[in-house]
C-alpha cells in the first residue's frame, strides 16, 4: 500500500447527518474537529474518504460530488483508506496525529440528510474514522504519511 497522499479538502458541519462543508482549515483537538458536530469523546471523532472513492461512486451516480457531500472531515487522496485496519495511524501536516478506529459504519438509510439528497453513500463501506492522538491544524495539500499499527508504535 501506498504510504503518502495529502489531504485534498476540510469540512465541518455543526449537526449531525447532513453535508460538511468545505473550509480553509480544521483545527483538531482531542475531542476531534473543533466546530463539527461529530466532535466528542467517542471513537468517530474525525472522519475520512478518498477522492478516489468518490471519483468512483461520481460513476455510478452519473454526476459531480462536492467534498464534504459524503460528511467527511478529511477528503484524501493517494491512499487506498478503507485497506487500512483499526490500530493504524496516519500523520497528517507533520503536526495531526491520528488513530484509525473504525471502517466504514452503518447508513441511517431515510433517515439521512446525505443519503435523501445523494440517494446512495459511500462511506458505510469506504469511508474510515478515527480518534486524536496530537492536536494541531489540517488544510487542503497537507502531506499524509500512512503508519500500519505494526510501524505506528514509533511514533
Amino acid at each position: 500500500m501506498n504510504t503518502k497522499g495529502k489531504v485534498i479538502s476540510v469540512n465541518i458541519s455543526e449537526k449531525k447527518g447532513v453535508i460538511k462543508n468545505p473550509v480553509k482549515k480544521i483545527n483538531v483537538c482531542s475531542t476531534g474537529v473543533e466546530k463539527d458536530a461529530h466532535a466528542g469523546n467517542w471513537h468517530r471523532q474525525v472522519s475520512l474518504l478518498a477522492k478516489e472513492s468518490i471519483s468512483r461512486f461520481e460513476q455510478v451516480l452519473k454526476r459531480e460530488i462536492v467534498y464534504g457531500e459524503f460528511a467527511e472531515n478529511i477528503t484524501t487522496e493517494g491512499l487506498i483508506l478503507f485497506d487500512m485496519t483499526p490500530g493504524d495511524r496516519i500523520k497528517i501536516g507533520g503536526e495531526v496525529l491520528l488513530e484509525v478506529t473504525q471502517i466504514g459504519k452503518k447508513c441511517h438509510g431515510d433517515g439521512c440528510a446525505i443519503f435523501s439528497a445523494v440517494g446512495k453513500c459511500v462511506m458505510p463501506k469506504e469511508g474510515i474514522f478515527c480518534k486524536v492522538i496530537t492536536n494541531g491544524t489540517v488544510g487542503a495539500d497537507d502531506e499524509i504519511i500512512y503508519l500500519p499499527a505494526n510501524k505506528a508504535e514509533l511514533q
